[in-house]
């Protein structure tokens, strides 16, 4: 009986199912996932850590269940797993899970959905 070693791509979907599914965010957040950054610029000069600039779109991966109203109703939320996002800027809570760098925001601190 053979043991077959699970390929690259299987590797990065598990890691990438696996952190979505850890996670179950509270109230209005969100956990997004941003883009990466930019190495080098349009012209072509490769850019050091320090002057690359933080993103501000993102994948949304979980949605929380929504902010609970004085009345007791849950607030609705605009977006879904799966919807690509434009954040402010300084927003959010940045940590790493399974070495992935995600990010969680307020609903508040969503700007736009990115219609592709």
């Amino acid at each position: 009986m053979a043991i077959r070693s699970p390929s690259q791509e299987e590797c990065t979907l598990a890691t990438a199912t696996a952190s979505a599914t850890k996670l179950r965010p509270l109230g209005d957040r969100v956990v997004i996932q941003p883009t990466a950054r930019e190495e080098m610029t349009k012209s072509g000069i490769v850019l050091p850590d320090t002057a690359k600039e933080k993103p501000q779109k993102g994948t949304v991966l979980a949605v929380g269940p929504g902010r609970t109203l004085d009345d007791g109703k849950r607030e609705s939320i605009d977006v879904k797993k799966g919807d690509t996002v434009l954040y402010a800027k300084y927003a959010g809570t940045e940590f790493k899970i399974d070495e992935e760098e995600l990010l969680i925001v307020s609903q508040k601190d969503i700007l736009a959905i990115v219609e592709d």
